[in-house]
């Protein structure tokens, strides 16, 4: 998969579906407590920062207190939404689209410049710039259904950008979570989720504080069935259970989000 193309189509689609915001930008369900017009600025904000890692290889996240610069901000953000203001419903300025614009295919342009097995600073045990490619692709595909979602009907993500991204929640996401959020000790539950659009099975088993797959065929306490693109969307917390096929103990898939927050 060229991740890169995902990432561009992602962040192109989230960036139409933002000028599509009109006169008051919508709220965002799956977003509490922000507008389509905040999810701009977070999303933007994030690849500046990131590019800004790339671009002057870091050692750290940058600090926005000590060194504001590395966002772009263009001279006059009067009209802009206000963090300390969301939700903010007013009309999306034009320049904040344009400036979101600006720092994606700057992003991408690092992206292609230094390679993925290029050095760079993470908050992951792997650090390469390979590892901010698959997130940030994976984090503009959830957004821009985020963003159309508040709009009306979203689209699916592509399935093979999906099923890298369940892949990569149980990898990576999942062990970030628990440890972030103090979630309770697992107590041995597995789980089984499978694509019915691919031939992909994730079998998870949560145990103490660790997550760890397991052979697929391992007994399991509940299966979910859906496609990549349902799968990944309920394992970021998009989308609710019931719109996968359940097997086994409904009330063990129930406890999931529980044990592994939704990022």
């Amino acid at each position: 998969m060229e991740r890169i193309l995902h990432f561009r189509r992602e962040v192109r689609a989230f960036e139409a579906a933002a000028r599509r915001a009109g006169r008051a930008a919508p709220l965002v369900p799956s977003c509490p407590g922000w507008s389509v017009s905040d999810l701009v600025v977070h999303l933007g904000s994030v690849h500046r920062g990131v590019a800004h890692i790339i671009g002057h290889r870091l050692a750290g996240p940058p600090d926005p207190s000590a060194d504001p610069s590395f966002a772009g901000l263009p001279a006059d953000t009067r009209d802009w939404p206000r963090p300390e203001s969301a939700p903010n419903r007013g009309p999306l300025p034009g320049s904040l689209a344009d400036w979101f614009a600006e720092g994606a295919a700057a992003l991408e342009a690092l992206f292609r410049a230094r390679g993925p097995e290029a050095p760079a600073w993470t908050w992951s045990r792997e650090q390469t710039t390979g590892f901010w490619l698959r997130v940030q692709t994976i984090e503009a595909a959830v957004h821009r259904w985020d963003a159309e979602n508040a709009l009306g009907t979203p689209g699916p993500v592509d399935a093979a950008l999906a099923a890298d991204a369940v892949g990569h929640s149980f990898e990576v996401m999942a062990p970030w979570s628990r440890a972030r959020s103090a979630a309770p000790p697992g107590a041995g539950e597995r789980y089984r989720f499978r694509r019915t659009d691919g031939d992909d099975v994730w079998t998870v088993c949560l145990d103490g504080d660790t997550v760890r797959t397991t052979p697929d065929g391992a007994p399991c306490d509940a299966e979910a069935s859906g496609t990549a693109s349902d799968l990944m969307l309920f394992l970021w917390g998009r989308l609710p259970a019931d719109r996968l096929t359940v097997t086994g103990d409904r009330a063990a898939l129930d406890r999931y989000t529980t044990l592994v927050p939704p990022v």
